[in-house]
């Protein structure tokens, strides 16, 4: 290929590219750029390489939206959810200076080494919903960018309670527990009866009794939750607290 006809597909491709969103080859193809020249186009400094087939536009900001949308695609089910998606939905306790994107999906895998390093991240993919319900309860808040996908305020609680005691401390999670509003009896009952870990829903109830925030009495009489046998739920959690939950 030409120079000149080299020099006109970077043209086009810094014109035309999504800005701060990373290139696949599938991408660049789009643009006429072909895995060869993508990797020449490195070398010279037109682009930079992140990983294995993926590129930024140099000097270029990542646009921490855009990378959602590409892992996404490279990951199934990842979404924010937890902590970091009550927080976009104005549920905050601590505010912190960095900020860590909680990140859930259904298969175990490695957020990439530049995600991370542009946007300080975790990554959980625990089973916490049956086939039914797994994709349920996501949506794209007004102020995020169309296509990625964030837990409604009532799953992102879920999540954060099956990971209370664990990767998430536990007063913490009460504190949120208790700073949420407006939940939703029939997407709670939803989610619930297809939650598939006991102490999470046995936490939510509990909670939800202390807080009056949700008809517990209803939701136990429109939806069948799964809570395990009728005695306590005793656990011993990650950070050593011994957790009582009644049935």
């Amino acid at each position: 290929m030409g120079d000149i006809q080299s020099n006109s597909l970077i043209n086009r491709l810094l014109r035309s590219a999504p800005y701060g969103r990373p290139l696949s080859l599938r991408d660049l193809a789009r643009y006429g750029v072909s895995a060869p020249l993508a990797a020449k186009y490195a070398r010279t400094g037109w682009l930079e390489r992140l990983g294995p087939g993926l590129y930024r536009l140099p000097s270029g900001r990542l646009d921490r939206d855009q990378c959602l949308l590409v892992l996404q695609e490279q990951i199934d089910g990842l979404h924010v959810g937890g902590k970091t998606a009550l927080a976009w939905q104005g549920v905050r306790h601590n505010v912190s200076p960095t900020e860590v994107l909680t990140l859930w999906g259904n298969e175990r895998a490695a957020l990439p080494v530049w995600f991370v390093r542009e946007f300080p991240s975790t990554y959980r993919s625990p089973r916490l919903f049956d086939d039914k319900t797994v994709g349920k309860g996501m949506f794209t808040p007004p102020d995020v960018t169309a296509g990625v996908r964030v837990s409604v305020r009532e799953r992102a609680l879920l999540e954060l309670l099956r990971d209370a005691g664990q990767q998430q401390d536990l007063e913490e999670a009460h504190h949120l527990f208790m700073a949420a509003q407006g939940l939703r009896l029939q997407v709670l009952g939803e989610l619930l009866q297809g939650c598939v870990n006991v102490k999470t829903v046995r936490l939510f109830l509990f909670w939800a009794q202390q807080t009056g925030e949700v008809d517990v009495k209803e939701l136990r009489h429109r939806f069948t939750l799964p809570t395990g046998s009728t005695s306590r739920w005793i656990g011993k959690l990650a950070d050593g607290t011994t957790l009582v939950l009644p049935a």
